[in-house]
Formats: structure tokens, sequence, C-alpha cells
């Protein structure tokens, strides 16, 4: 995973983006709450319980979590963070994006590959701030927009995009939005169409 910076003076360290790892036996019970009182933004991959060694033994339960400030700062005040929730050593990261997508092992199809969906973010973390999305990547929030609203009935492109922003959906609601034409026209075909039934 060289997503980091590897430094022998750590001291000297400055970034945005810092990572480190969260084990369930050694975090304080209340850790997110911890994190999110630092008004920092956090991204927590999902529980990684099905990563296996190079010997394919179990490796120990554990989150990966991505911290940003608003500017660059010092690995002295990152290891403050990490140490608040017992965490070991965090890293300056190369690749916000990169490390992000290694929160699902999603370049690494060797690894056990988990859900997105399961990425929990803290104070206001988006990572469509931090990173131009694929035509796929898009054209997948497309499709998983679409499916809401035909599970759920929606025919009001207001209502698509209150039910986007209250559910949290900040890359569903990105792609909605720079989307308009595409969802409008879709939710006013579904409107004739159902007014036609």
């Amino acid at each position: 995973m060289p997503l980091y910076h590897m430094s022998s003076k750590k001291s000297t360290q400055r970034s945005r983006y810092y990572a480190f790892v969260v084990y369930p036996e050694s975090a304080p019970e209340n850790w997110r709450d911890i994190l999110q009182q630092t008004g920092l933004e956090f991204a927590i991959s999902p529980l990684h319980d099905k990563d296996l060694n190079a010997d394919d033994e179990e490796k120990k339960a554990h989150w990966h979590v991505i911290a940003v400030w608003g500017n660059t700062t010092t690995y002295a005040t990152a290891k403050r963070i990490s140490d608040s929730v017992n965490a070991p050593i965090p890293q300056a990261l190369s690749s916000l994006k990169g490390y992000y997508r290694y929160l699902t092992h999603k370049d690494n199809p060797e690894k056990h590959q988990y859900d997105e969906s399961d990425i929990s973010t803290l104070n206001g973390f988006n990572i469509s701030n931090y990173e131009d999305l694929t035509r796929h990547e898009v054209n997948k929030l497309k499709k998983r927009i679409q499916e809401l609203v035909r599970q759920s009935g929606i025919t009001e492109y207001s209502v698509l995009m209150d039910v986007l922003l209250d559910s949290d959906m900040h890359a569903e609601w990105d792609v909605a939005s720079n989307h308009t034409i595409f969802f409008n026209s879709y939710l006013k075909s579904r409107r004739y169409t159902k007014d036609e039934r």
C-alpha cells in the first residue's frame, strides 16, 4: 500500500491528509465521538475483519481512517489525533483519492472487497470535494440514483435532491446536481407515464 510518505524524519513531515489504523480492542468506546469533536473531516473504512496476512492467517480487525486538515499540518499534530484514539503512527498520504479507494480495497482484487456504502464520514468529509470522478464512476452513481427514484416513486427533481441531501448521499447529490437535464427529463417522463396509467 505505497500511498503514504515514508520518512525517517517524521517530525518534518507536512501534509493536509493523514491516515492511521484503529483497532477495536485498543480504541476507546467513543473513539468516533473523540474524532468528531476535533472538527476535522474524517473518512472511516468498513471494519476490515476479513483481511489476510501473506501466510493466509487472519489479520486483526481494524478500521482505516483518513483525517483531513484545512491546511498542511505537521506529523506531531496528526499524531496527537491518532494518539487520542490509541491508534498507531499516522502516515502522511501522497494520494487522498488512492487511499480512499484502499478503504474498500477497490484497486486490490486479490484482497477482500468491502462495500463502499459502508464507508462512514465525520464532519462533512466528501470525497467528491477531492477528486474528479471517472465517466464510469459517474455513470455508476447515475444508475444508483435512477434505482432510488424507481424504488421510491420520486417524480420531482426537488424531492430527489432533498432525499439525497437528507440521506447524506454526497457523491450522488453532486452527480444529480451536475446532471440536471438528464434527471429532470427522466423524472418528467416518469410523471407522464404515471399519469397515463
